[in-house]
């Protein structure tokens, strides 16, 4: 057989031999094929005696293995020109050095992966057999090998297989120094754990978070696997980083059966975490009467709290868990017994709302004690909008005007002290609205709550807190004005101002000032302030008082003075303008007519007369009084029946 590039005679002893395999084959092929032998011959395994190098190959043996590196070009035509039979056999030519396989061994770790997988014992252990141990024992980059592998995968076989291979290996751990033992545990594979453990794999060994496998069986709640390893010599108490033992995490998980069992063994049902929690705590705060009854018969202690002072029953109060609470009161527990802080289970119980919760714990909570706390549970309520506990708590007899401890009120910017500020604060008008038919004094806070709703702009507030005498002349303890704060609030609200100014506010205070007619120093502008309802450090409060005019200079409110001055006129009788007022007026033509209105009536001096008389207490308890209809309407400035009354009189 001849070749178009390379000239190549057949050995003698090959001369019969059936070359038909051959036939379908290109000349390339053939070179190729050639080519192989020759290494095969030269480099590769020594040939069986009764076998020649020559030998036919199979049909599987003609294509060339992924796994077989082929020599550079270079290579394979000195070693081919070698063999040739006119060949010059003098050149003494070193064999080239052969690559490194990598790509066999990356092959094989891919199959033996794929085989755990499969758990395909046999294919895992003809891959050992002929694999270099340092591979197999390399770990990825999360430090797992293949026995880790073979446990979190639940390949009991493969396991065995490589446990024999490697049995040294059996307690090695990842970098979270999870063992195979753990990560069988962790995916609950009971036969696997079972195995290791016969193998020499140790169950105490933790995790680098402090967890070994008896936890992790407690956490996967398998029940099999926790007896294995309490069998096994595995730890009851030891916990983890923050103090966990089994049996915490048994409880957290709610399984009766494994907290049982791990009593049984002897762990101690008081063992606390790095947070002061035991068992009984914890049953408690999920709301398990079943575990908790568990716990009590085995002595544990109902009145136990955490390193904050929180007791079970303040846990179960906080999580509303009725039957818990219940249980707990059944047994004598502590009612009055409160956190660092101070507080009672009632406390935190109308915080979070539970109104079931509140009704079982008032009868046994102690007043005295919750006086001392410095907050009530009233402030907690309001706070909260728990509208269904402040009914509770009010008809229980609960002191509606109770005020927040000093440190409670040093918590908020604005120093509140009652329930009632609360409620207006989050613009609650129901709650409020209960607050004050209770008896609630709308005027006990630093900052008088009809600030708060004024400045809210929440009219149907402004008029409950006014119905139920809020002071309508209150002023700014931050801001120091001649006349009353509460008017800084609604400037540029026409509908509120008039609603301040029908229920008593002193509108003759707005025209007091020290100048009169006089020049008036330049306005200093601190409007950015003059609305905040916040406390100052002792060194930043205002220390000069504000006129009215001085409010009205200032570029915020200027476009708003000639209908607040007008509005004003309207709720005094004969006064005078000063000179920045009067210049105020002067800067818009739309304004003249406020200085040319004609002077006051009798009757309207006669009105703003009796309202100074009965002063803006009394001035709203007027509707009860036997007066004629249109006269009340009058005396609060219904425009309408005013007219009426005015042409009455005048009749």
């Amino acid at each position: 057989m001849a070749f178009s590039s390379v000239s190549w005679q057949m050995p003698t002893d090959l001369a019969f031999e059936d070359y038909s395999v051959y036939s379908h084959f290109s000349e390339e092929e053939l070179i190729q094929l050639a080519v192989e032998r020759s290494l095969t011959d030269a480099y590769g395994p020594s040939q069986p005696a009764h076998q020649s190098a020559y030998s036919p190959p199979t049909q599987t043996q003609l294509v060339p293995s992924q796994d077989v590196r082929i020599p550079t070009f270079h290579v394979v035509q000195s070693e081919f020109a070698a063999r040739r039979p006119d060949a010059i056999h003098t050149l003494n030519v070193p064999p080239p050095a052969l690559p490194p396989q990598t790509d066999n061994l990356s092959s094989d770790i891919a199959k033996l992966n794929s085989a755990i997988l499969k758990n395909d014992a046999e294919t895992v252990s003809k891959i050992v057999c002929r694999m270099p141990a340092e591979s197999l024992c390399k770990p990825d980059t999360e430090g797992w090998i293949h026995l880790h592998k073979a446990a979190y995968e639940g390949s009991l076989e493969c396991l065995k297989v490589l446990a024999k291979a490697f049995p040294k290996l059996i307690n090695k751990g990842t970098h979270k120094n999870q063992t195979p033992l753990m990560l069988a545990v962790a995916c609950k594979h009971l036969s696997c754990a079972q195995f290791l453990i016969a193998a020499g794999g140790d169950p105490n060994i933790a995790k680098t978070t402090g967890e070994t496998a008896l936890f992790k069986a407690c956490e996967r709640e398998d029940e099999k696997m926790v007896k294995l390893i309490l069998k096994s010599g595995g730890s009851i108490s030891r916990g983890n980083e923050k103090g966990m033992t089994p049996l915490h995490e048994a409880v957290a998980n709610r399984n009766v059966n494994c907290c049982k069992l791990l009593v049984e063994a002897g762990a101690h049902i008081g063992a606390k975490n790095s947070y002061g929690i035991d068992p009984l705590f914890t049953a408690a705060m999920i709301g398990s009467t079943e575990l908790l009854r568990f716990f009590i018969s085995c002595g544990g202690d109902i009145n136990t709290e955490a390193n904050d002072g929180a007791t079970a029953l303040y846990e179960a109060s906080k999580n509303g868990h009725e039957e818990v609470v219940r249980l707990l009161l059944s047994r004598g527990v502590d009612v009055n017994k409160t956190t660092k802080a101070g507080l009672t289970p009632l406390h935190v119980a109308s915080k979070n709302g539970h109104v079931r919760v509140v009704l079982l714990l008032l009868p046994h909570t102690c007043t005295i004690v919750v006086r001392r706390s410095g907050i009530s549970p009233l402030h907690l309520a309001a706070e909260r909008n728990r509208d269904g506990i402040l009914e509770v708590l009010i008809e229980a007899g609960c002191d509606v005007n109770t005020q927040l401890s000093v440190d409670y009120s040093m918590m908020y910017e604005d120093r509140r002290t009652t329930a009632l500020y609360f409620t207006v604060r989050s613009s609650n008008v129901e709650a409020a609205s209960m607050l004050l038919e209770a008896g609630a004094d709308p005027n006990l806070d630093v900052f008088n709550p009809l600030l708060v709703a004024v400045r809210k702009g929440n009219m149907e507030m402004a008029s409950l807190l006014m119905e139920h005498g809020a002071n309508v002349n209150a002023c700014l303890p931050t801001h120091p004005t001649t006349f009353p704060g509460v008017l800084l609030f609604c400037m540029k609200y026409r509908l509120m101002f008039k609603l301040i100014l029908d229920n008593g506010c002193d509108a003759n205070a707005c025209f007091t000032c020290v100048y009169g007619n006089g020049p008036h120093p330049p306005v200093k502008i601190r409007h950015p302030t003059w609305d905040s309802l916040h406390m100052y450090r002792t060194e930043d409060p205002h220390t000069t008082t504000i006129q009215f005019c001085e409010v009205m200079a200032d570029p915020s409110h200027s476009p708003w003075a000639g209908p607040i001055i007008d509005l004003l006129l309207d709720y005094v009788g004969h006064v005078k303008l000063c000179s920045r007022l009067i210049e105020l007026l002067d800067s818009n033509k739309d304004w003249e007519y406020i200085k040319s209105r004609p002077p006051s009536s009798l009757l309207h001096l006669c009105r703003v007369k009796i309202r100074q008389w009965v002063g803006c207490q009394r001035l709203r308890r007027m509707t009860s009084l036997p007066l004629p209809g249109r006269l009340i309407k009058y005396l609060f400035y219904d425009n309408r029946e005013s007219q009426d009354f005015l042409h009455c009189g005048l009749d």
